[in-house]
């Protein structure tokens, strides 16, 4: 198995995936969150800061269930279409024996009553009776006070990324504001003299910088506020100066380039520059993305990535992505998993944990996953082809044609395409 580098004095080698996430989260203190209060008309995706307690019941009433007429069970025993009954309908607040009101679906229901009768199983007779030909039960279309949400119960627990339907229940609970995490903020660096920005003209000898909008925008999709921090040059110097603004400014900083375990640790060496522990790992039993260094400076996170975009992404992937989720406050959010059958074997090294990237699509009911040729870390088409992943092991040198695998979807609806 291939040994992890590891730079901190002190500390056993590494050689799993899994024994660096360690190292690096046991070494990470993260701070009191700060926290704070949003409309709830802006409060989706974000992350709730506290238990929220229903100060009240839901519904705060007993409550019509459908459109209908509200009654006394007890009136409508032995109806029948061959024996209908006939009730007198009435607007006041309480029913006497014999009466039914109508009510919408979310009205209260009048005192005295303890049933709904549905519309279509009534007939309106002149103006002031119905006739009815069904019996209800007590409790039949009603909604309970507190049948929801009781009083005194949490509704929403802290640490729930904000859905639609969290929304739903805090409005319905009346809640204009929540408190949330603040989102934590990351800076993007990228290093290379081949780099050049988009929209700039490139020289014969250089290439558009790319990796910063992909991480950026995986740090935004997760709830994070991404800084960009340009682009540095190969020189120790200006990449420390930009990684010090940038652990100025934000709350963990995500560099790709500059690392390579080897020859041109740029970047790892300007780390070591600008504060204590350092480097903490440098090079991890991966495929793609076995350059990944993993510092901390000055109680910031500094995740260093790859230069080329494949390694990049599964570098921030496996470490920045949980980095970023326990910044916002959640513990665990993996991403969707689908059970699939492999189109065909794949092929990867032993003694390091490979990411093969796969395309799912369903046929006569089943999932199948067919990998993705891929001739190196930098095609980028690679990713653009495949919803998902296939995380293989350190003691397989492969995947076998028909093998039941887990894919890691990129996205929970990529799978429900043109292909099902």
């Amino acid at each position: 198995m291939l040994p992890v580098l590891v730079r901190l004095r002190g500390f056993q080698k590494l050689t799993t995936i899994e024994e660096a996430k360690k190292l690096f989260f046991n070494s990470l203190k993260i701070g009191h969150r700060k926290t704070e209060k949003v409309p709830v008309w802006s409060a989706l995706n974000r992350v709730l800061a506290e238990d929220l307690i229903a100060e009240e019941d839901l519904p705060r009433f007993d409550r019509s269930a459908v459109d209908g007429y509200a009654v006394k069970a007890e009136d409508t025993f032995g109806a029948s279409q061959f024996k209908p009954k006939t009730l007198k309908l009435t607007n006041a607040s309480e029913l006497k024996r014999g009466e039914a009101k109508q009510v919408w679906t979310g009205n209260p229901l009048p005192k005295g009553s303890d049933a709904v009768l549905m519309l279509e199983n009534v007939k309106l007779i002149g103006d002031d009776s119905i006739e009815i030909w069904t019996a209800v039960t007590p409790g039949e279309n009603v909604s309970r006070r507190g049948e929801d949400i009781a009083k005194g119960e949490v509704a929403v627990k802290t640490g729930t990324r904000l859905k639609p339907h969290h929304l739903c229940l805090i409005s319905a609970l009346g809640k204009s504001e929540v408190l949330v995490f603040k989102k934590p903020k990351v800076a993007v660096l990228a290093t290379g003299n081949e780099l050049v920005e988009v929209g700039e003209k490139p020289r014969e000898d250089q290439i558009y910088e790319a990796n910063r909008i992909m991480l950026a925008s995986l740090c935004h999709e997760l709830g994070a506020e991404p800084i960009d921090l340009g682009i540095a040059k190969d020189d120790v110097e200006e990449i420390s100066e930009k990684l010090k603004h940038g652990l100025e400014k934000a709350d963990a900083v995500i560099t790709t380039g500059g690392t390579s375990v080897g020859a041109s640790d740029l970047v790892p060496t300007a780390i070591n520059r600008l504060g204590k522990p350092e480097i903490l790992i440098h090079g991890i039993a991966m495929r793609p993305a076995m350059p990944t260094a993993l510092a901390i400076v000055n109680d910031k996170p500094v995740v260093v990535l790859s230069g080329n975009p494949v390694a990049a992404f599964f570098g921030f992937e496996i470490f920045a992505r949980p980095l970023i989720l326990k910044m916002l406050g959640i513990e665990n959010e993996p991403r969707p998993v689908v059970t699939a059958r492999l189109t065909r074997r794949t092929s990867t090294a032993l003694g390091r944990k490979t990411f093969v990237r796969v395309h799912v699509f369903q046929k006569n009911g089943e999932f199948y996953a067919e990998p993705i040729s891929a001739r190196g870390s930098g095609i980028i088409s690679t990713l653009t082809r495949a919803n998902g992943y296939v995380a293989v092991p350190e003691n397989r040198e492969g995947l076998e044609e028909g093998e039941t695998v887990q894919v890691h979807l990129f996205d929970t609806l990529e799978v429900f395409g043109e292909d099902v």
